[in-house]
């Protein structure tokens, strides 16, 4: 079966091409721009990719060998409801689907057990973790990672494996095509506004996501939030009190939770005794944009929601503590839409910075209907605003960056943007 990739490129979808050709089906593929992911996914073997995503084309790719199936990502139809790619699609009625079907006839296929990661934060690191404890303790896993690390490709299947692990994400409600095996929820707080007008609509997609899974591991404050009670045996609600969590040294609470959440995934599904997986935890390497050294006292981290941004905070000022430093922070809050739902709720969330450069917010299918908020008015948002100040990714913040590193102050960016954004500038600017 030969089925191509709209989007290759992409955090969600260049995995999925991995499994998929790993899988043994026949894969090719496009996106709009070229990028260092696209030249991994060659290298990997994936070569058939054309950065073109017009109706001629695929038109082209179809006559050497026929396209049984087309998926694309969720942003597709949003940004481009009249995507070429697609009507090629429906002139020669070829089959077109999200992620979530794909991966759902793999999981059938191959028989395979789902371990759904879900939650508004943590997700992303909770499944990598899995993966590095999988991988250090010869567990076979297959699994999807939207984040680059160190130990592994971001998406592997193995033949001997049991078990899927994927991030099952919201957006888009892509989590709720799935009936996992086990799901984990890292943490709930409401997102994604845009496709979720209002706090009880997210919560009633992660109760029903959870109605769908076989076992749910959950914090207890999010079991409660979701109104479920601690008596349902479907739950293994977790106490975030719990004083074994400390045995876990990794820097900031957020990864030691997100930590927690992993071990106890393990144990579900290998005889490893917890006190070597959480030894084999505490040596976890992290991955890309999460708490990333882009060069000594730089960093990069992906948060786009207050509560992101404070376990971004918790783990820089763990971090700054042990060196005596000052943290500075510069921060792309990502998409103007997004700030008009959590303008209110910044408030203290950047909590023991010494300054904070605000940049103009990295917009992506916005609301033509909403204004644009700057950053001076976002800045009021917070508890202490004078700890803030507007800034611009140009030179200027070039030279105050370096004058801080040059101090000897730590320097945390945040950013939850793709091409572009803060994260891409600093790898511009930083990287030689």
């Amino acid at each position: 079966m030969h089925i191509y990739f709209s989007g290759i490129g992409g955090a969600g979808i260049g995995p999925l091409a991995e499994i998929t050709k790993q899988a043994g089906y026949n894969v090719s593929g496009s996106d709009k721009q070229n990028s260092s992911y696209i030249a991994a996914l060659k290298k990997s073997g994936i070569t058939n990719i054309v950065l073109d995503q017009s109706y001629p084309t695929i038109a082209k790719i179809h006559q050497q060998q026929p396209i049984d199936w087309i998926v694309y990502s969720s942003a597709l139809t949003i940004e481009q409801p009249d995507a070429q790619e697609l009507k090629f699609a429906q002139d020669h009625h070829i089959k077109t689907s999200k992620r979530d079907e794909l991966i759902n006839q793999i999981i059938q296929e191959k028989q395979l057990l789902l371990i759904g990661v879900a939650g508004t934060h943590g997700k992303t690191t909770t499944t990598a973790m899995i993966v590095w404890l999988a991988k250090q303790h010869k567990v076979p896993i297959s699994y999807l990672l939207p984040a680059k690390t160190n130990f592994g490709e971001m998406g592997n299947y193995l033949k001997n494996s049991q078990f899927l692990v994927i991030e099952a994400d919201e957006f888009d409600h892509n989590f709720l095509y799935y009936n996992p095996w086990l799901s984990v929820i890292t943490g709930v707080s409401w997102d994604h506004h845009e496709i979720f007008p209002t706090r009880k609509n997210y919560q009633q997609a992660f109760n029903q996501f959870i109605h769908q899974s076989q076992q749910t591991l959950i914090w207890d404050k999010d079991a409660s939030y979701l109104g479920f009670k601690a008596t349902n045996n479907k739950l293994a609600i977790q106490n975030t009190n719990n004083p074994r969590i400390n045995s876990i040294v990794l820097k900031g609470l957020y990864n030691r939770l997100d930590g927690w959440m992993a071990l106890q995934t393990m144990l579900r599904i290998c005889d490893v005794p917890i006190n070597q997986l959480i030894n084999s935890l505490n040596h976890f390497p992290g991955l890309s944009r999460r708490m990333e050294q882009i060069i000594p006292n730089l960093f990069s981290d992906y948060a786009h929601t207050p509560e992101k941004i404070r376990g971004a905070m918790s783990v820089a000022l763990e971090m700054a503590k042990e060196s005596d430093q000052s943290i500075i922070v510069v921060y792309e809050p990502l998409t103007d839409r997004r700030q008009h739902y959590m303008v209110n709720d910044y408030q203290d969330c950047f909590k023991g910075a010494a300054q904070v450069y605000w940049l103009p917010s990295y917009l992506a299918r916005e609301d033509p209907n909403q204004r644009i908020l700057p950053p001076a008015e976002l800045i009021t948002h917070l508890s202490d605003p004078t700890i803030a100040q507007p800034a611009n990714k140009d030179e200027g913040l070039k030279r105050t960056i370096d004058a801080h590193l040059h101090k000897g102050d730590m320097v945390v960016c945040i950013a939850g943007g793709g091409g572009g954004s803060l994260d891409d500038w600093l790898r511009e600017n930083y990287f030689s």
